[in-house]
């Protein structure tokens, strides 16, 4: 792995750890340990993702939010801030509408590096969408299972073994291996 792969924390957010909520992710807190043992080992080389709705849901985002229309908040709602571990400081926190974060914002707050450790809620869900299509754009990502959280352990098997799919541009991890090859 490459001295400046990036960490990239995939909507590490309140509406995804609170029991109480909708969109709530039973593995949270398993994740939520594997990404802040990966924190030290990227200072300076962190960039969090927040999910929020649409003021106005168009195409097939309509029909979606018809069914969650309770999760139509406004990207200030605290419901879309990060849980309090993952206060960013200075880290870029790059906001969108969708699933996948990967795109012309993410692409430059991590930098143009060439290799992502992507982490984060839900596997099945934002991760995967934001790993396909950052190895889409050529970028090496490394996914370690142990730092990501899926609706359920089945709905995270298969998705870890779809995006073992996109290998060698995609491997999937674990956060020991990546904290040694990163010699941390």
């Amino acid at each position: 792995m490459s001295d400046d792969a990036r960490l990239v924390v995939v909507d590490m957010q309140r509406v995804f750890a609170d029991a109480d909520s909708a969109w709530a992710t039973p593995g949270y807190a398993a994740a939520s340990a594997g990404v802040r043992r990966l924190l030290p080992a990227f200072t300076g080389r962190t960039v969090y993702t927040r999910f929020v709705a649409p003021e106005h849901p168009v195409g097939a985002w309509a029909p979606y939010y018809r069914d969650w229309a309770d999760q139509l908040r406004p990207p200030t709602d605290p419901l879309w801030d990060l849980t309090a571990e993952f206060a960013p400081g200075d880290a870029p926190i790059v906001t969108a509408t969708t699933f996948g974060k990967w795109g012309p914002d993410l692409a430059a707050a991590t930098g143009g590096a060439e290799h992502l450790v992507v982490t984060g809620v839900s596997t099945d869900c934002c991760v995967l969408s934001t790993a396909l299509a950052a190895a889409d754009a050529g970028r090496f990502v490394t996914v370690p299972e142990d730092a990501c959280a899926g609706l359920s352990e089945a709905d995270h098997r298969r998705a870890l073994d779809a995006m073992a799919l996109y290998g060698p541009l995609i491997t999937i991890s674990s956060v020991d291996d990546v904290l040694s090859r990163m010699g941390a």
